[in-house]
């Protein structure tokens, strides 16, 4: 082989340095495309998801019941049919949730089986405040409506009783004023007797997944929900007015009145206000092995760069010359972890998954630096920085609210320890 010319045997570092930093660079292609993969994966597995809850029954989120009184409008050819509505002045919950895994291959999703008692009670409702003639109006034809997306969801046989007189059920809405998909009671209205008050009572068994919702519709609304799972979230515009979240699970009360809501009790045709306001409770997966294996994905840069920089380091202190293609087969084994991550994460679980790749990785490029360095001593210290950088990364992935900080203070560490262990390092010499 020819000898170098002195202008490139001068700064034969510097060509180094910018030849490992193209490298860098060309393996965001195989980062990129691992990316790709977990991305793919996790596709599928909310397809898996939206066919599982397709079945079982998605988000829920219940609307009512609320009272609906037919009315006529127009006279002649021009004559039709309007409605009504009018809040309940109680409405009371109290129900559990129980969650559920249903799983689809090597894919789960996290449902849940709900139990409940709604009961609340109308009163005489006033149309004459809404400027409806008496004689326009279908006493016998009042209905209450109540909705509920995910029909499928429901697993018993409803008893909607008002009065304590059990009701005839439709799995249908009369209109689309108020709600797409729910339940129609029919409840005939005295019309004579404006003192009389309509309670109603129902049991709801109600499969859903991911969270469980409700519109605050009464001119007092009280909600209670427990479960024994306790990884839960409180969502919506109104949050509990007592709640304890524990490792026996979660319990929450909510009360409301109707000044803490923007929409009025009674009104005709459509309503756009009601359930602006809504609350509830998601119940929560622990971050999954696709989010856990992006999230490490997105350091493999910083960990190509600073293992190659150990490389580097190495091959300035111990003159030991290092082949651009050996730095390329040493980053397509760092590489190759994330694969070996997700694919085995999906089995196994992430944890393990993640021992048992950094493993096999730090175990081949140590045995691959023993091949370059024909030194023990070499190869072990970069399987040892190996080591160190794997167990590193785990914390932070761990510790989701402070890795920022975590890592942060890593890397400073890391470029204290290369300054000086470079500090000697003559940088113009000659190789």
């Amino acid at each position: 082989m020819g000898r170098l010319n002195p202008i490139t045997k001068k700064h034969s570092i510097t060509i180094k340095a910018v030849v490992i930093g193209i490298l860098i660079l060309l393996m965001l292609i195989p980062v990129s495309m691992v990316k790709s993969l977990i991305r793919e994966r996790e596709d599928q597995k909310e397809s898996v998801r939206n066919e599982i809850t397709s079945k079982w029954g998605g988000r829920q989120q219940i609307l009512g019941p609320v009272l609906a009184i037919p009315y006529i409008t127009g006279t002649g050819d021009k004559a039709r049919v309007s409605y009504a509505y009018f809040l309940p002045d109680e409405y009371k919950v109290n129900g559990t949730m129980e969650p559920e895994n249903r799983s689809r291959g090597i894919y789960e999703v996290l449902c849940y089986q709900s139990k409940m008692n709604i009961q609340g009670k109308f009163s005489y409702p006033e149309l004459g405040k809404l400027n409806i003639a008496s004689t326009n109006i279908l006493w016998n034809e009042a209905f209450i409506t109540m909705g509920i997306p995910h029909l499928q969801g429901i697993k018993n046989k409803i008893i909607f009783s008002v009065n304590g007189v059990p009701r005839e059920i439709v799995s249908s809405v009369v209109n689309n004023d108020l709600v797409q998909s729910g339940l129609t009671i029919k409840v005939p209205i005295d019309a004579e007797n404006k003192s009389k008050t309509y309670s109603f009572s129902l049991d709801l068994s109600l499969n859903g997944s991911n969270g469980l919702y409700f519109v605050p519709i009464g001119k007092h609304t009280s909600i209670e929900m427990k479960s024994d799972y306790k990884t839960v979230t409180f969502i919506g515009d109104l949050l509990p007015n007592k709640r304890n979240v524990d490792k026996e699970g979660f319990a929450a009360q909510w009360d409301i009145y109707d000044y803490n809501l923007n929409y009025v009790p009674a009104w005709t045709g459509s309503n756009p206000d009601l359930g602006k306001v809504t609350l509830g409770v998601d119940l929560l997966l622990p971050v999954d092995q696709y989010q856990k294996t992006m999230r490490s994905a997105k350091y493999a840069i910083m960990f190509i760069a600073l293992t190659f920089l150990v490389f580097f380091m190495v091959e300035l202190l111990n003159h030991k010359q290092i082949h651009p293609v050996q730095y390329l087969l040493v980053s397509l084994a760092l590489v190759l972890f994330y694969s070996l991550l997700l694919s085995l994460s999906e089995q196994i679980g992430f944890g393990l998954a993640y021992i048992i790749s950094a493993f096999a990785v730090v175990a081949l490029i140590a045995s691959y630096s023993y091949t370059i360095f024909k030194e023990v001593k070499r190869a072990v210290v970069v399987g040892i920085f190996l080591s160190v950088l794997y167990m590193f990364l785990y914390v932070v992935l761990q510790l989701e609210d402070m890795a920022l900080l975590l890592g942060s203070i890593g890397l400073f560490v890391i470029l204290a320890i290369v300054m000086f262990a470079s500090r000697k390092i003559n940088w113009y010499r000659e190789e």
